[in-house]
């Protein structure tokens, strides 16, 4: 399609899904904010018409739009709220926003979107200690396995490493594709914002305004500010990412950092059970300093998570222990049947 043409149809499917969103959405003041938006968006398909009048225009929603509408038909637009944004739809902040009616509104561009900056710090901790938490049951369990199968400790050192090594590569693999694609749709929708906001400023304003409208702004007071928001071209972007889009353009997520940083805590993790294998303690004893540690550990991890669920500590202590525990057990009998059934 010509440049003119992909965006008009940009505008008319946008407009079919806000509408779609609209249906779905049980709060009044959201959906009024989706029927207005899309609204706009006609409006804006309306102009693309006109300045080609002896085109036949034909609008028919690509699959890909009537999947997502049919998604956020199912699970409601909030809980798909990641997939339409992928399909360019603003206001979406409305369901992050911290800001009721009648609560304060940002007045400055530094108090713009605060509500999606923070937490990094602790959402780091929290993705840590997890990644612990699965090397170190993971390699526990295939310690456990090996040995059940009365492998020598040299055998069952070497298969931890492997396993080490292979489970942080993995979920350091899975991490950066994560991240990387996430980052990636990010910069494809603040491209978009950008482009949009230098061919039609006034439109965006409007769509902004009736964004501050929803979360209980007068409509003519909201229209005031946001147009000396985007007033200023340093910091109107900023502003509609965050506030169209729920995006924090200074924390949009490091695909290598991540990467790195799952690599490191799944092989702290996994090689918790290796430790007593690595030292070359007896082989008569290696098993039961092996149980002893990853015990320990475990016990640790679980009131680590207990921070991020609000549970009793030793409770998530006692659980956790549970949870690996059953899974060594698990393995220490398949291995040693299959050591038996192999011999």
């Amino acid at each position: 399609m010509s440049d003119g043409l992909d965006s008009w149809y940009h505008e008319k499917e946008s407009a079919w899904l806000y509408r779609r969103v609209a249906d779905r959405e049980s709060d009044p003041l959201k959906s009024q904010l989706f029927r207005k938006l899309g609204e706009a968006a006609e409006d804006q398909a309306r102009k693309w018409e006109s300045l080609q009048p002896q085109r036949r225009f034909e609008f028919r929603p690509s699959m890909r739009a009537r999947v997502v509408a049919g998604l956020a038909d199912q699970i409601g637009p909030r809980a798909a709220r990641n997939v339409l944004a992928a399909m360019k739809l603003r206001g979406l902040s409305i369901y992050t926003s911290t800001t009721a009616p009648g609560h304060v509104m940002p007045t400055s561009v530094s108090q713009v979107g605060e509500r999606h900056r923070g937490g990094v710090s602790g959402g780091n901790l929290r993705a840590t200690v997890f990644g612990i938490n699965d090397g170190l049951v993971s390699n526990a369990a295939l310690v456990m396995g090996v040995a059940g199968s009365g492998a020598a400790p040299a055998i069952v050192l070497m298969t931890g490493a492997a396993g080490l090594l292979a489970g942080a590569l993995s979920m350091a693999a899975g991490e950066y594709v994560s991240v990387r694609s996430q980052r990636d749709m990010y910069e494809y929708q603040i491209a978009l914002e950008k482009e949009e906001l230098a061919e039609y400023p006034e439109e965006e304003a409007e769509e902004l305004a009736l964004i501050y409208e929803a979360r209980g702004m007068d409509i003519e007071q909201a229209r005031t500010f946001a147009r000396s928001l985007l007033g200023n071209p340093d910091h109107a972007l900023d502003v509609l990412a965050r506030e169209e889009l729920g995006l924090n353009p200074d924390d949009l997520g490091s695909p290598l950092g991540a990467a790195s940083s799952s690599f490191l805590a799944f092989a702290l993790g996994a090689v918790i059970p290796l430790a007593p294998f690595l030292i070359g303690l007896p082989a008569h004893s290696v098993m039961g300093w092996t149980i002893g540690v990853t015990a320990i550990a475990l016990a640790a991890v679980g009131m680590l998570i207990s921070l991020f669920t609000g549970r009793n500590a030793w409770l998530g202590a006692a659980r956790m222990v549970a949870i690996g525990g059953g899974a060594g057990v698990i393995a220490w009998l398949v291995g040693s049947w299959l050591g038996v059934a192999l011999a």
